[in-house]
């Protein structure tokens, strides 16, 4: 499919997601909201917690490529922050290719295992989400508000990551089987495409062979409770700064929600962010925020302190990771125009000898 046309269907999705959002809002009490939230303990401290989701992330995916290289912490997060921004900003989720593209010219390390190690951060990811929406919508009544929409979307996210899981599991175990039973199958559809996806499981299954040892392991997934838990916590924090405390007088329904609620509404954003829509999950985060909160409060609050929670708390965490990022870029003189188009051409072709050392940033 046409480029242009995927992005054409992703805006459309994101003003539709936006459109949804807006539709039952009562402006008066969502600006009130806005203008009673107590910003100033709130916004210092979330912006705290996201610091640290950002150091916990760094840390483990330094972990969970310690079998190819250990990465020094700074390069390592130069990588990190530049990549997680231009995953928010770049169409076509040419992001997606920025961590591996970035830490290849930072180390030893080739594009495809470094893309390799994205995919297992995904997949360990979406699998540990799935399973926790799961296992808390068991406290959740069954006649909530669209918790069937939100059961239909965490079964899928399972399927679809414990799938891949379970592909990679037998690309490593029957590697040339996997590959004759592609090349007799997909190959003769589309044997150019099948060809790509030959070369990326490749890939794939020799950084495989490099997984790291159990110390790093174990600290893979102690980052990674880190992160996850800093994740859903935050969000139940910065909530509860829209309590309208601050209201003097202002119709302001106020906005309270425990950590279950924060790691719930956590789950539910994950699972609305597999929906393609422009960069940054514009508009699904929001929708899937609102759904989320619709499971337990009242709609009246929803319509009002709700829209106000989640379109801040999207736009502090794209603003923190751009900034973030746009500080790093500068920092090692990087260029977001070069680096952006070796992504566009890297994402349609091959991952070649000597390609991963092509754009060194003048340091």
């Amino acid at each position: 499919m046409n480029r242009w046309i995927k992005f054409g269907l992703s805006l459309a999705i994101t003003v539709g997601c936006m459109w949804w959002t807006l539709k039952g809002m009562q402006w008066e009490e969502t600006k009130n909201a806005l203008l009673s939230a107590n910003w100033a303990f709130t916004l210092p401290v979330y912006l705290g917690v996201l610091a640290l989701i950002h150091v916990a992330r760094t840390l483990r995916w330094g972990n969970l490529m310690s079998g190819l290289e250990k990465v020094p912490f700074k390069q390592l997060n130069e990588a990190s922050a530049i990549g997680f921004m231009m995953l928010i900003i770049l169409p076509f989720r040419l992001g997606e290719f920025a961590r591996p593209f970035l830490i290849a010219q930072r180390s030893n390390i080739r594009r495809s295992p470094a893309m390799t190690s994205v995919v297992l951060e995904r997949i360990i990811d979406g699998l540990i989400i799935a399973v926790l929406l799961r296992v808390l919508m068991f406290f959740v009544p069954d006649d909530a508000k669209d918790i069937g929409r939100i059961r239909i979307g965490a079964n899928l996210m399972f399927l679809v990551f414990f799938s891949g899981f379970v592909f990679l599991l037998i690309a490593r175990w029957k590697h040339d089987a996997v590959i004759g039973l592609m090349r007799k199958t997909l190959g003769r559809l589309a044997p150019g495409m099948t060809e790509k996806v030959v070369h990326m499981v490749d890939g794939f299954v020799g950084a495989l062979k490099q997984l790291p040892d159990a110390k790093n392991m174990s600290m893979f997934f102690l980052w990674t409770a880190v992160y996850w838990v800093a994740n859903g916590a935050g969000m139940a924090f910065f909530a509860n700064g829209f309590d309208c405390s601050g209201a003097a007088g202002r119709a302001c329904l106020p906005l309270h929600l425990d950590y279950f609620h924060g790691y719930f509404l956590l789950c539910v954003v994950i699972v609305g962010m597999m929906i393609p829509a422009a960069p940054g999950s514009a508009g699904t985060a929001q929708l899937a925020l609102l759904i989320g909160m619709g499971v337990f409060l009242p709609q009246a609050v929803v319509n009002s302190s709700g829209v106000a929670y989640a379109n801040v708390l999207w736009a502090v965490q794209i603003i923190q990771q751009i900034l973030v990022g746009l500080f790093f870029l500068v920092r090692s003189h990087g260029s977001f125009r070069d680096i952006a188009g070796k992504l566009s051409e890297q994402s349609e072709g091959d991952d070649k000898p000597g390609d991963d050392k092509r754009l060194v940033s003048e340091r």
